[in-house]
């Protein structure tokens, strides 16, 4: 028996990363065992701030479905859709766009620090409501457990507030969903920022080759104020640490790095190579099982769409309990007439 409803997703600007995985994706293959899961490709989401580049939005769904499914997400347990293939979906974000207050969506942190990154000086109307969509995403299949990153838990405070709107005004249609943040938290970037970030370019994708891993380990940033391997370093908020936390399995070395680091007995160089190590380590099943399933590109459409079958069902059978409980049920008879 599981124990309720789950839906978290992505949005297809690329391949995912390391951030992506401590952030969200290490939960969803742990709880597809114990919920039942959606997992949405959020192809409107991406419409907010990527209208030039939608040429490579085809091979983006496609990149986050293997990812997905590398990471060991199965399609027999979970369900993986489109969101732009569930019209149910955009309906519901118009009825809930009446619950909310603009000033509210203008407080919500998420929405200030995207405008800075990309230089946005005036959000469209889809940026300031991105909340409302994702309300709207989650509430369609009636989304109980939502395990998103750190930087993403106001958002779905705006769900909620959404869900206790509808259900206070009509009726108790809407569960309030709970947040599931990462054990990790925020993964913070190879250049030290404060995370992974597509645009930034300092990630480590769940696709790179051993070598670009490595690569890329060795430029990471480290305490800057270590000069010699002899000088005593800094442990604490270090990303190269952070990473070897996060992903190397073996801690009795984790530990002896740092106490050398520590007490300047090893090298940045000797740490890198061992969370190059650790970090192929853990990445090799995950490409692998990624190249097994872009062999197999007939079987990724078919999952996404009898994904999309699925969610569609689930959801329009949220959009007539919502309309209902607001004394519109009458639209269906004239729906079915026309």
């Amino acid at each position: 028996m599981k124990k309720g409803r789950l839906l978290t997703g992505d949005r297809p600007t690329g391949k995912l990363h390391l951030g992506h995985y401590v952030g969200t994706l290490a939960n969803r293959v742990r709880l597809q065992e114990e919920y039942d899961c959606f997992f949405l490709v959020a192809d409107y989401h991406l419409l907010t701030t990527r209208l030039d580049q939608l040429e490579e939005i085809e091979q983006n769904i496609r990149d986050v479905v293997l990812d997905n499914l590398s990471v060991g997400i199965d399609p027999d347990r979970s369900t993986i859709f489109l969101q732009s293939a569930v019209p149910q979906v955009p309906e519901l974000q118009l009825i809930f766009s009446m619950l909310v207050s603009v000033p509210r969506l203008q407080r919500v942190p998420t929405l200030k620090e995207m405008m800075r990154d990309l230089h946005i000086t005036q959000p469209s109307a889809g940026l300031l409501s991105y909340p409302v969509l994702q309300a709207a995403d989650i509430l369609s299949v009636c989304g109980e457990i939502v395990p998103v990153g750190k930087d993403q838990a106001s958002h779905l405070e705006v769900t909620r507030e959404i869900a206790r709107r509808f259900n206070e005004v009509f009726a108790p249609v809407f569960p309030e969903p709970e947040t599931l943040i990462g054990e990790v938290g925020t993964l913070p970037g190879t250049d030290g920022k404060a995370k992974m970030s597509k645009s930034i370019g300092n990630v480590i994708y769940l696709s790179d080759d051993r070598e670009t891993v490595t690569q890329r380990v060795m430029r990471m940033y480290t305490d800057p104020r270590r000069i010699h391997p002899t000088d005593p370093g800094t442990v604490e908020g270090n990303p190269v640490f952070i990473y070897h936390d996060a992903f190397n399995a073996n801690k009795a070395e984790v530990e002896d790095l740092k106490d050398r680091y520590r007490a300047g007995r090893v090298g940045d160089v000797e740490v890198k190579k061992r969370l190059a190590d650790a970090l192929n380590a853990f990445l090799d099943p995950i490409r692998e099982r990624r190249r097994r399933f872009a062999e197999r590109p007939e079987y990724v459409e078919e999952i996404i769409v009898e994904g999309s079958r699925r969610a569609r069902a689930e959801a329009q059978e949220t959009l007539e309990r919502a309309k209902e409980a607001m004394k519109m049920a009458y639209y269906r008879g004239v729906r079915h007439r026309a």
